[in-house]
């Protein structure tokens, strides 16, 4: 767990808690993003919100209609109103998420030039690398859920699941880099060295190829 917590605090960026013009929440198995979503939005950080995501393999049993629509009746549920969400359902991967995104705002007529991206707390990073890359005209700020790695476990109910995710979504910071999908991260030698011994460990499930 030393060697988690490591890979957990590399993975947090500071909000820097300023209203833009749009959220933005990122699909995937952690329905928390769209309750984060829904404290922004009633603390008046942007008046609308897009939430992106179809299905992955890891998605498809909890949310069979798709993440975006789940997410989007979870934050229905905490008092956003359905008129200030837009619903992005095809985007199968980060890079994809912000690319459908641009593209479903559009067909909303906006354009908008700064967003808040809402992640689970471990992708934050990773949001950042590929928003940089596929919309680096954004001004992007971004923002998780404020936990502890041992609470966001409880929460998750799934310690092997959330160390296997940490674990993947660390490697895909230089994989995603190198592939031209996100903009290079410099990782610590101390991230790397937690990141090489909890593959070692077994935490390997959620790794790419390469």
């Amino acid at each position: 767990m030393q060697d988690a917590q490591v890979l957990w605090e590399f993975h947090q960026l500071p909000d820097e808690q300023r209203p833009t013009e749009v959220g933005i929440g990122l699909g995937g198995h952690d329905l928390g993003v769209a309750e984060h979503v829904a404290d922004l939005y009633r603390q008046e950080r942007f008046p609308v919100v897009v939430f992106t995501g179809a299905n992955a393999p890891t998605t498809v049993m909890r949310f069979p209609r798709g993440e975006a629509v789940h997410f989007a009746e979870r934050a229905e549920e905490l008092g956003v109103p359905r008129d200030a969400i837009v619903l992005e359902q095809r985007a199968t991967n980060t890079s994809e998420n912000f690319l459908f995104t641009r593209e479903a705002l559009l067909d909303h007529g906006m354009k908008p030039e700064s967003a808040t991206i809402v992640s689970r707390p471990y992708q934050q990073r990773r949001a950042w690398a590929t928003v940089r890359k596929v919309w680096p005209e954004l001004d992007a700020v971004c923002s998780a859920r404020w936990l502890t790695l041992d609470d966001y476990i409880a929460g998750i109910g799934d310690e092997q699941r959330v160390l296997n995710m940490l674990v993947g979504d660390t490697q895909r910071l230089w994989v995603y880099a190198e592939a031209g999908f996100a903009v290079p991260v410099e990782v610590p030698d101390s991230v790397r060295a937690a990141y090489d011994r909890l593959v070692a460990a077994g935490y390997t499930s959620r790794l790419l190829a390469t």
